[in-house]
């Protein structure tokens, strides 16, 4: 039955999906889809926009800007001609606000008051369909964007992290990294940010979420009144400019980088994982066995920290809808560098032995799934982004049916996992490591493909 997700949701185009109780969906005459959640814990309502881009649209030449055009979101539209007079309406409002961009979705929202929400409306479609970019606000944002990226590039794990993916993904790397290029962003001008605007930012490229204490009818209507008009673009934006597929590993490679600020060695292995578009089960397998690992119990956690070869083994998966990456993050102990490589590739190895996980631990992993799901639901403002980052990645049957088919995995489901996706597979596994440590452990002598 999971191995039917990803195709059954596909084939349901834009047929009315599954979703939970006081989930409430509607798609305009202009492609726009709307979901409804009502929730009355709290008398506030958050609106989120999200739209089908980010990273994954982003050639080398557009690299960052998705992440740009997101800051510029929050600047001047023909409402609010500059980010002053933008910023009053948000606290005329009493609202919080934020946007995030990510591999495969670009998100905005505003949480306010409940009688607040007309207007809200009104200001998210002045600044989603309207904006005005303006050469002297991107002097001033461009350096902040990069500023963002350059703090990134202060954490060895970032450091480490971005190495990997340059080698996990070639010369399409671009396309799974949202803070993008120094020299992209600083450069943009604002005829790049209407190229971005112009392929994406189209109602039948986007979702609208209400949440909050509302009531599902007045609440599709006042947004059909505002967003109705907004044109179709008139084409599908995937089908105009298509996703480039990723090309899988041809080799397993590892790399050894000096970093002045690592105080202590990193280590990260990565492979190719599922997609939801070809392999829909997998994604949810992924995630059960990335909870199993995480487990204090399990065999992973026993040999890599209770031994002290490591203070920290995390391994997980991030589901997309092209190609998700795996990934294994350790923070060795650093006298025993060699020890700890050793066993996580025999820890790796031992995967898919029938007895490496117990009954009990793969109930424990849906047990402990299933309180996530629950605790992510107690803060209204939350749930339209885990909404949105399911509607752009897979779909909203996906969102609904995830919890019910986690409780479904089987030991079948996930052996099958590890051995299409890891199992025998070529990986990048790197290591940062301060100058002073490279030299006197010399790392390079084992951790080197065998």
């Amino acid at each position: 039955m999971l191995s039917l997700l990803g195709s059954m949701a596909i084939m349901a185009g834009t047929a009315q999906p599954r979703l939970p109780e006081n989930y409430h969906w509607k798609k305009l005459s202009n492609g726009l889809e709307i979901v409804v959640i009502e929730n009355a814990k709290v008398p506030l309502a958050t609106i989120e926009i999200a739209v089908k881009n980010g990273a994954y649209t982003e050639g080398p030449e557009y690299s960052g800007l998705s992440h740009l055009f997101e800051h510029m979101f929050f600047k001047a539209n023909k409402d609010y001609p500059d980010q002053e007079s933008f910023i009053k309406r948000t606290q005329e409002l009493g609202a919080i606000w934020n946007g995030t961009t990510g591999e495969e979705r670009v998100n905005y929202y505003f949480t306010f008051d409940r009688d607040s929400l007309e207007a809200g409306l009104k200001f998210m479609n002045a600044a989603i369909r309207y904006p005005i970019y303006r050469k002297e606000d991107m002097v001033k944002e461009n350096p902040v964007v990069d500023g963002e990226f350059q703090r990134a590039e202060s954490d060895p794990g970032f450091q480490l992290w971005y190495e990997s993916q340059k080698k996990l993904w070639g010369d399409l790397m671009t396309r799974k990294n949202p803070i993008g290029d120094h020299n992209i962003i600083n450069t943009a001008t604002p005829e790049k940010m209407m190229v971005i605007k112009d392929k994406y930012y189209h109602p039948n490229n986007s979702l609208l979420v209400i949440c909050g204490d509302v009531k599902h009818e007045r609440a599709f209507a006042q947004a059909e009144q505002i967003f109705g008009s907004w044109p179709h673009s008139g084409f599908d934006p995937h089908q105009r400019y298509p996703i480039p597929e990723f090309k899988p590993l041809a080799e397993t490679s590892y790399f050894v980088k000096e970093s002045s600020i690592a105080q202590t060695p990193y280590m990260m292995y990565s492979w190719h994982g599922p997609d939801y578009r070809n392999d829909s089960a997998a994604t949810i397998a992924a995630d059960v066995f990335s909870t199993i690992l995480g487990l204090n119990a399990s065999k992973w956690h026993q040999a890599l920290v209770d031994k002290g070869l490591a203070t920290y083994a995390q391994f997980g998966y991030q589901t997309a809808r092209y190609v998700g990456g795996i990934s294994a993050f350790i923070v060795p102990n650093p006298t025993k560098l060699k020890e700890c490589h050793e066993e996580i590739l025999r820890q790796i190895g031992m995967w898919t032995q029938p007895d490496y996980f117990t009954d009990e631990q793969l109930e424990d992993a849906k047990a402990q799934l299933r309180r996530s799901k629950i605790r992510n639901s107690e803060k209204p403002s939350t749930l339209p982004m885990q909404l949105t980052y399911q509607w752009c990645s897979t779909s909203l049957d996906y969102f609904t049916d995830l919890t019910d088919n986690y409780l479904k995995v089987s030991r079948e489901d996930i052996r099958r996992y590890i051995e299409r996706y890891i199992s025998g597979k070529y990986f990048v596994a790197g290591m940062v490591i301060n100058p002073d440590m490279n030299k006197s452990i010399n790392p390079s002598a084992f951790f080197v493909r065998r």
